[in-house]
């Protein structure tokens, strides 16, 4: 008589509990040894197997403390209010909130709007200004649109990242900058508008000695989807740093596009060869823009002032044509795929500081109009761009807004190839969860909303559209838990 399949399954299930319980208790014994013999982990060898729980918690706590701890305000580089606006508004679902805020109003530093009698109709119809960048130039460029996609390099991101990215920009009629990377298919796919970031290995347009090579230079700038270049000094979590693409991320194709070794680290400079002062930033970016014909400017995160005062004597010297045609400012709060802690905490001024101080140097030198001022840090949400514009930029552009809207949850892993949305990886398996074609979707309302809601605030501040924002329609919390205009306020600067 066969036994009946219940008592089969019953052995076989027995059999193999027995034998997880006998290969858990000789890993024990394995651990135990282990642990003992080892001398690099105090913990462990004092504490053996009990003592590994420490690391396990350790890495487990930032994913509790996102998830169960942190409360809406408090979790840092950005909290959970914030990015949950940013995911709502990138599937395109309700953005409005009830009972109460959960901002404090009076803690130092809060921006404050200052809605006026008769607010502007949000029924009429208006349309925002076009501004003109590189109006000197051959080729000038000429946009409505506020809110930009900021620089993010092919190899920082990944395939379906980048591709997702760059259709969502075209939908959205913004640019999207493609980081000191190089210029790949991926950034083409959508037709989007492009600014062609140089950095300082200038990868993409280099030469075998590494120095800019003016041919590739005029092939890059030969696509018409290439709007502006953009030369970059400094990097806000990273200034005084090239960029760092670990080997792990360097495949065979990006190793081909930056003219790199396959797996190696691609560690860019910390500065241009060619740069020794002022004269020689000027003389690179009207370089570049004789050879392309196209709008030229610099980036860079501010630390010590006195080498723009340079700048824009060395300007005035030469006259106003010779100026960058944007100004890119970055903030030492600017995000990265990998960077020193010790920079990314400690150096640089952050935009809140840095873009008054820029905006009045440059209406001093009489240079506000001729450069405009394309802001960038941090600034994920409509208050933050309508601060920005009403402290005088005239654009802003965002990473990691962006890397939000393609379902980024903040997993900090951007540097270790494990992105588990498939952002930051080239694990083909991590990527597969990445639809380019519905997160390009959410790229596109993630950027239409913002425009949407900033709106809302230059309504409701009485103005037809935000770059009218004024220092005038905003006040700022000071260290006593009372509000000053921003006018005032920025006038020590």
């Amino acid at each position: 008589m066969q036994p009946h399949w219940f008592i089969v399954g019953l052995e076989i299930f027995t059999g193999l509990f027995l034998a997880c319980i006998a290969i858990l208790f000789i890993s024990v014994i394995y651990m135990y040894i282990a642990d003992k013999l080892q001398t690099k982990q105090a913990i462990r060898h004092n504490y053996p197997v009990i003592g590994r729980f420490r690391y396990l918690f350790e890495k487990q706590g930032e994913f509790f403390r996102q998830y169960f701890f942190a409360q809406d305000r408090e979790e840092l580089p950005f909290n959970r209010a914030e990015r949950s606006w940013v995911y709502r508004a990138a599937k395109d679902v309700d953005r409005t909130i009830s009972f109460g805020s959960t901002q404090v109003h009076d803690k130092t530093g809060t921006i404050m709007f200052l809605n006026a009698a008769f607010p502007k109709y949000d029924s009429d119809e208006h349309q925002d200004s076009i501004i003109t960048v590189g109006e000197h130039c051959k080729t000038p460029y000429r946009t409505a649109t506020v809110c930009h996609i900021s620089a993010m390099s092919f190899g920082a991101l990944s395939r379906p990242a980048v591709t997702a990215l760059s259709h969502g920009a075209a939908q959205a009629g913004c640019w999207l900058n493609t980081g000191e990377g190089g210029l790949s298919e991926h950034h083409l796919k959508g037709n989007c508008d492009l600014v062609f970031q140089i950095g300082t290995a200038k990868y993409g347009v280099r030469d075998e000695q590494g120095k800019l090579d003016d041919d590739k230079l005029r092939n890059i700038a030969a696509h018409d989807n290439v709007k502006m270049f953009e030369i970059k000094l400094s990097q806000g979590a990273k200034p005084g740093k090239g960029g760092i693409l670990p080997g792990v991320k360097v495949t065979e194709e990006i190793a081909a596009i930056r003219g790199i070794p396959v797996g190696q680290d691609s560690i860019s400079p910390n500065g241009h060869a060619e740069f020794n002062s002022v004269v020689d930033i000027i003389d690179m970016i009207c370089h570049v823009r004789d050879i392309t014909g196209k709008p030229t400017g610099i980036k860079a995160v501010l630390g010590d002032e006195q080498w723009l005062i340079d700048l824009c004597e060395e300007i005035k010297h030469r006259g106003i044509e010779s100026a960058p045609d944007f100004f890119t400012l970055d903030s030492a709060e600017g995000g990265t795929g990998a960077a020193p802690q010790a920079l990314m905490d400690h150096v640089g001024l952050p935009i809140k500081e840095s873009l008054p101080i820029v905006i009045n140097l440059f209406k001093q030198k009489g240079l506000k109009q001729r450069i405009k001022v394309i802001a960038s840090g941090k600034m994920i949400l409509p208050s933050q761009v309508a601060w920005a514009l009403a402290t005088g930029a005239d654009f802003i552009a965002s990473a990691r807004g962006n890397m939000f809207a393609l379902g980024c949850i903040q997993a900090l892993q951007c540097n270790k190839d494990t992105c588990p949305t498939g952002i930051t990886t080239h694990n083909k398996h991590l990527q597969q969860g990445l639809d380019p074609h519905n997160k390009s979707a959410r790229v596109a309302n993630y950027n239409r909303s913002l425009h949407h809601d900033l709106k809302i605030i230059a309504h409701s501040c009485g103005v037809s559209e935000a770059r009218q924002l004024t220092r005038h329609h905003a006040r700022i919390v000071t260290e006593s838990g009372i509000s000053v205009s921003l006018d005032k306020f920025y006038q020590q600067y």
